[in-house]
């Protein structure tokens, strides 16, 4: 008998997927665990496996198509079986939305609502006595005219016979049209644009962000650390690793340690309720094609340095080939955010719902500063946390940054 094959949720916050691949067609067959298709969801491209077994009668997408989550994407039954009265008893899945493509804002019109160009009119001749081969001017007149750069051609004569004199030269106002002007061209083109579908991942953080924003009352703190040590740190580590150690290694472990000593950030905003995390789970914002991705660095508080670089480096590349899995980016209390290898001296991060905050990381930066009364070069970094209000006051705020700063400025406290 033919059943339907409907779009799985495939991670917690999909709402609807993208076919990117059939891995079969119409007329194959198929078995319980065959991996139908992939599928892009909000966060990642899946298998997506298939539970029914027999030949596949019909495939209700194309690639590229895009569906809801538990709407019929495939029917399986046996070769030339009816199916489609269970197509027409199943709710219809709204239509996916065509692919817009490059969009030419300035299109021609029809050939026969075509307005004819007209070409600019010459400038009307200016009237003139001298229309004769010999020029009635006097050589006074020729030369002050010469003088002036006045085309002596132009000028109505008022002496005898329409003779041009001194006079003439002295009050002639050269016309408007006579002028010859020089017209840059404008410069030319079309107007063009090209539309793109929203990304299922780009939907996603849009949707989660913007009610994080405009929801939680976030504020900031900013504060400078001296990274001195901490450079030196990570150059004596990488020396005898066999893994190489980051700066934003050495920011999420020492982000871990401040959060054991300041459990209150570690925490969430539940409505009714707030959570106070007895564990640390660290998000690490990563770059993508399609937009950002959290990977989750579980108990960071007890990973060596290495671990955590090993662990952040796989996720690295399973983000950029889209293999992450929803248990690779749920559960984090905490998030990071790193731009210091863009050169960004600092910013504000949005809120990672359900944090109650998030650490923003610029670069860091030689610059000059006093150390011990003495004005030295100096290597620093500068970190915002952007809190929720509900959860985190300032001074909670305040002192784990303090606490994170004792700790990257001097790190052997992490060793401790």
């Amino acid at each position: 008998m033919a059943e339907v094959v409907r779009l799985p949720k495939m991670s917690d916050t999909m709402t609807d997927g993208v076919i990117v691949k059939w891995n079969y067609k119409v007329g194959d067959s198929v078995k319980s665990g065959d991996i139908l298709a992939e599928v892009e969801t909000d966060k990642a491209t899946m298998d997506m496996e298939v539970y029914a077994k027999g030949t596949i009668l019909h495939l209700a997408l194309n690639e590229g198509d895009a569906t809801p989550v538990d709407s019929i994407i495939a029917v399986v039954g046996n070769p030339g079986e009816d199916f489609q009265s269970l197509l027409g008893s199943a709710p219809a899945a709204p239509a996916p939305a065509a692919v817009t493509a490059p969009v030419e804002t300035s299109a021609p019109a029809p050939a026969a609502a075509a307005t004819p160009v007209v070409a600019p009119a010459e400038p009307a001749p200016v009237a003139s006595n001298n229309t004769d081969e010999r020029l009635k001017a006097s050589p006074l007149a020729k030369k002050l005219a010469e003088e002036k750069g006045i085309d002596i051609h132009q000028i109505q004569g008022s002496g005898e016979n329409g003779r041009i004199v001194k006079k003439d030269i002295e009050t002639f106002t050269p016309s408007a049209t006579a002028k010859t002007a020089t017209v840059s061209a404008a410069p030319t083109g079309a107007e063009s644009f090209h539309e793109v579908n929203v990304s299922q991942m780009r939907k996603t953080i849009a949707a989660r962000l913007g009610e994080s924003k405009f929801s939680a009352p976030h504020f900031y703190l900013t504060l400078e650390i001296n990274m001195d040590k901490a450079t030196q740190a990570r150059e004596q580590m990488n020396t005898v690793s066999d893994v190489k150690i980051s700066m934003n290694d050495l920011v999420i472990k020492a982000a871990a340690a401040a959060l054991r000593k300041n459990p209150n950030i570690n925490s969430s905003w539940l409505g009714t309720k707030i959570r106070y995390n007895h564990h640390i789970h660290i998000g690490v914002a990563m770059a993508v094609e399609d937009g950002l991705l959290v990977p989750v660095v579980r108990f960071a508080d007890n990973k060596s340095l290495s671990q955590i670089s090993s662990e952040v480096k796989e996720y690295g590349k399973k983000a950029k080939e889209k293999k992450l899995q929803p248990q690779d980016w749920t559960g984090n209390t905490f998030t990071i955010s790193n731009l210091g290898m863009f050169g960004i001296d600092e910013f504000t991060a949005i809120i990672n719902p359900p944090d109650a905050c998030i650490l923003a990381v610029g670069t860091v930066k030689d610059t000059v500063g006093v150390v011990n009364g003495e004005i030295k070069p100096v290597k620093t970094m500068k970190v915002t946390l952007s809190c929720d209000h509900r959860v985190v006051d300032g001074a909670m705020g305040a002192q784990f940054l303090k606490t994170l700063k004792e700790f990257l400025e001097e790190p052997y406290r992490l060793l401790v």
